[in-house]
């Protein structure tokens, strides 16, 4: 038996990399000035996937939604082995928390045929882990949450182990279910270069707009318009056009969307600056080391 699977992925900021150069005066992260990453549970959940598309046979849907350069993470999968891409970008997105993302992306995910919904646990730049649980309640469908494992999969049942903290926890469930996955799950693979030769030329509407502004600096609007449908119809007949869906095409409440369908306020903000009382600077041989590690043991630093 095939299952259709739809992976939601997403482009972070890559938070190992934040130095005090990257800060902004209030506190937040500077984004433009990290390079962005495909965040990493998401590879987890897509790599759950495409184990079952493996074993089972089935589709492979993955969904992003941000600024036109979240592309590359939906590029990304597609090297990987997912079957169709979706961008959902619109300016009328932003400033949406957990609630509103969620009902963004279960707008999108209920035009689809799926048996299996798979996210991360949580995305990096957040750390929140609220939008799979969220989404799973918006969809009506039931929630595996902390997932680790695929114990198994027969019919229309799937049986998770799920880490509970202390341990773990095999829950059985009957399809369509949402799973959070988390990265002890696999090991996610690496990109196939046959795929990456495939979709490299692969582009969503927004980016070839964008391209052939930039090739065409001096055409007007129309013409600039009959370019991009061109493009985007030969992109279409070779299999290389990024769907694009915007909040219309989702049919989607605009109060629960962006701004305005984001209760979460930001109460405060605290930096926090690590500063050094007293510092002692030793020669880099291995003597200094070995005299520093003594001092800290009769300092009772370390032990």
């Amino acid at each position: 038996m095939a299952y259709n699977c739809v992976v939601l992925i997403k482009q972070v900021p890559d938070t190992k990399r934040i130095t005090g150069d990257v800060m902004n005066d209030d506190g937040t992260v500077k984004r433009s000035a990290l390079p962005a990453i495909f965040n990493p549970e998401d590879l987890n959940a897509l790599e759950l996937a495409l184990q079952i598309k493996d074993q089972f046979d089935g589709h492979i849907t993955v969904i992003t939604m941000g600024l036109p350069a979240a592309s590359a993470v939906l590029r990304d999968a597609l090297y990987r082995g997912a079957d169709e891409a979706i961008l959902i970008t619109d300016r009328r997105c932003a400033a949406s928390d957990t609630l509103a993302t969620s009902y963004i992306l279960s707008c999108a995910v209920k035009k689809l045929d799926y048996d299996i919904v798979l996210c991360g646990r949580q995305a990096i730049d957040g750390d929140t882990a609220q939008v799979g649980p969220q989404l799973a309640e918006k969809l009506g469908v039931t929630q595996i949450t902390y997932v680790e494992a695929l114990a198994g999969l027969e019919g229309r049942t799937i049986t998770a182990r799920r880490n509970i903290g202390n341990g773990w926890q095999q829950v059985k469930a009957a399809l369509p279910v949402l799973l959070t996955v988390t990265g002890d799950a696999n090991e996610p693979r690496v990109a196939a270069a046959k795929k990456m030769m495939k979709y490299k030329k692969a582009l969503a509407p927004i980016e070839v707009e964008q391209k052939i502004k930039a090739e065409n600096p001096d055409a007007d609007e129309a013409d600039i318009k009959k370019l991009v449908e061109h493009k985007c119809n030969q992109l279409e007949e070779k299999g290389l056009l990024i769907k694009q869906w915007g909040l219309d095409i989702l049919e989607a409440d605009l109060n629960w969307c962006g701004q305005s369908g984001s209760p979460t306020k930001v109460h405060r903000i605290q930096s926090v600056v690590l500063a050094a009382k007293e510092t002692k600077q030793i020669e880099p041989n291995e003597e200094a080391i070995v005299d520093m590690i003594h001092e800290l043991i009769d300092d009772k630093i370390i032990a």
